[in-house]
């Protein structure tokens, strides 16, 4: 018998050898990750690299360290075969605990009445979650404009269909756009407050207006809340899971890369029906099996710590965000900034009939700065940039508004 040679039953196809079953052309064809969009943070990034000295104001991140005591809770734990091991999938129980307390104490939410904590690698994780334990393929998430690009991503890979609804001037909800919006098909509505990318803080009114539309149509509220901490003068922060009678269809959803500037340890959490459990434990199981430990325990540090470590950077975010709006108010009609209330981004319209993307390889390449097309939003009715300025001392950041200031005048002026 020849090598590449089996017996076979009657019937049975014969296995040909990799190199004689197909050209490579026959290996690469379409799939459905053809139809999801490019990765802008990366796309952006290879185009900063290649103009050194590009000040980038495009990915979100913060500026500062977690606390002292996350590293030190770490080294500790370095020694412990434990740390180095695998562990529940839901999360240790030390960090589930101080979420618990946290959730009471900060957001309102009381995990014993009727919802569950499970760690996760960031909000990110948290929310393909949530698609999955909720949908089945072919399922409508309604996602209100500007949605958060990651979100769109995650719902067309389950094979569920991204309904996009418009926000008014300001970006806040529109209630009646919504309740259009809905299907049979629909399962789902997701809302971000305070916002990426626009940083608006949604109004405690239409954030209970929707979980009550959810509670009322059989849908869940996925609401993502990373940037919970992050407010502006009198806009504060509110959490659906808090309503009355939420915890049965409200999937509330929190990291702690923004608040203690642990944006690489990916770790982040999610609150969720009981309903939803076993559903949820299969897609932890599956793509994480479970939460690095060593995130874990800088977690349960980080959060005994508490929401007064951000405070301060808080603060000081705020008069960089005023150094923006400021800056930009300088280009007058040109541009349309709406105000940033929370989190630490600004979405402006620039009117010019340059597409989004052209004008922002255009900025870096002429211009020296960095920001995120508008399109990767939503945003397809004008040219929107988003502009992040978390992740920059003050100076750098005056200077990188600066040269967007100068080069949208120049460009679009």
């Amino acid at each position: 018998m020849k090598p590449d040679e089996r017996i076979t039953k009657p019937g049975e196809q014969v296995r040909k050898p990799v190199e004689q079953a197909t050209t490579l052309a026959g290996w690469i064809r379409p799939n459905r990750m053809d139809r999801i969009q490019p990765a802008v943070i990366a796309v952006i990034g290879d185009l900063v690299r290649a103009v050194p000295g590009t000040i980038s104001l495009g990915q979100g991140m913060v500026r500062y360290p977690p606390p002292p005591q996350a590293i030190e809770a770490v080294r500790a734990a370095l020694d412990r075969p434990s740390t180095h091991a695998y562990d529940d999938g839901t999360g240790l129980p030390s960090p589930r605990a101080a979420i618990a307390r946290k959730l009471k104490t900060d957001n309102a939410i009381d995990v014993e009445e009727g919802g569950r904590i499970m760690v996760t690698a960031g909000a990110n994780m948290a929310f393909m979650h949530a698609v999955f334990a909720a949908t089945e393929p072919g399922d409508d998430i309604v996602l209100p404009l500007p949605f958060y690009f990651n979100h769109e991503m995650a719902v067309q890979m389950a094979g569920c269909r991204a309904v996009c609804v418009p926000t008014d001037a300001h970006y806040q909800l529109r209630l009646d756009a919504l309740l259009d919006s809905l299907t049979l098909r629909t399962r789902a509505i997701v809302t971000i407050s305070p916002n990426n990318p626009s940083g608006a803080v949604l109004s405690k009114e239409s954030l209970r207006e929707v979980n009550r539309i959810c509670a009322e149509r059989g849908l869940y509220h996925i609401s993502d809340e990373p940037y919970e901490y992050f407010t502006y003068g009198p806009a504060r922060h509110v959490s659906p899971g808090s309503f009355p009678g939420a915890a049965a269809h409200t999937i509330s959803l929190f990291s702690l890369s923004k608040a203690y500037g642990m944006a690489g340890w990916r770790v982040g959490y999610m609150v969720y029906p009981d309903h939803l459990a076993a559903a949820m434990i299969k897609s932890q199981d599956t793509i994480l099996i479970c939460p690095a430990i060593a995130s874990q325990i800088a977690a349960t540090a980080a959060l005994a710590v508490g929401r007064a470590y951000c405070g301060p950077h808080v603060r000081e975010l705020e008069s960089v965000r005023d150094i923006v709006v400021g800056r930009l108010s300088e280009l007058g009609d040109l541009v349309t900034v709406p105000a940033a209330e929370g989190a630490f981004y600004c979405l402006l319209k620039v009117e010019t009939d340059i597409p989004p993307l052209v004008l922002a390889e255009r900025l870096i390449r002429e211009h020296k700065v960095a920001v995120i097309p508008g399109t990767t939003f939503g945003m397809t009715d004008g040219c929107y940039l988003r502009v992040a300025f978390g992740a920059l001392d003050r100076d750098t950041v005056a200077e990188g508004i600066g040269r967007l200031v100068d080069g949208l005048g120049t460009i679009c002026g």
